[in-house]
Parts: C-alpha cells; structure tokens; sequence
C-alpha cells in the first residue's frame, strides 16, 4: 500500500539505489555514494560510503510517545534546528522524507492531531 505511494510522490526524481534499511527509518535525502580510493600508486579502487546512521530515541509530542528510531545524523540536525520530531514530519515535504516508515508516521501525526481538534471542538 504505502510502497505504491511512495513511488508515486517520488516519480519525477532522479533514481538512485536506496539500501533497505531506508525504509525503516529517517535519513531524507542522504544515500549510499560511491568513488574511488587513489592512493600514490594512482590504482584506483571502487568503494562506498554508507550514511552515518544512529539509533536514537525521539520523542513525539502529540503522540505522546518516546520512539526508537534510525535517523541519519544530518536528519537529527534538521530535528533540532525545526524544533522536534513532531514538527520535522509536519513541516517536510513527502519527497524530502522519502522513507515509508516516515510518511506513515506523519500520517499517524496528521490523524492524532485532527482527533484531538475534534475533541476540543465537540466540549
């Protein structure tokens, strides 16, 4: 369900190779690079450098919930600089966050807080 979708939000980008683990956690726009080693020599060598990738525990205001999350160290800067999980998700584009887990989370986020305004309204 959520995969269609994703290819649907991301159909005019440039395709890349995303590794699994993309899937599972927050890391926007970092991905996989790949180059050479040039030692003296000048042999080069292929290679790869993978994100830096941490697991971190965030805590989400309107959920009301700590989750264990896999997030690249630049996404978590990005989460300080706009204030917290909640409002990273809320203010990022879908094709920005490109990861299914985080487009259900921003759904579930999107649902909380219309439950919550529908309360409020109703007393």
């Amino acid at each position: 369900m959520f995969g269609q979708n994703l290819a649907k939000i991301l159909r005019g980008t440039p395709t890349t190779h995303f590794y699994r683990l993309h899937r599972d956690g927050l890391f926007g726009d970092v991905k996989v690079q790949y180059g050479n080693n040039k030692p003296k020599s000048l042999h080069k060598t292929r290679r790869f450098w993978l994100p830096n990738i941490q697991l971190v525990n965030l805590y989400s205001a309107i959920l009301d919930k700590t989750l264990r999350i896999r997030v690249t160290t630049r996404v978590l800067r990005t989460i300080d600089k706009r204030g917290g999980l909640d409002n990273y998700l809320l203010e990022t584009k879908d094709k920005k966050i490109n990861s299914e887990f985080g487009l259900e989370l921003k759904q579930k986020l999107k649902n909380a807080l219309e439950l919550k305004e529908r309360k409020q309204v109703s007393s």
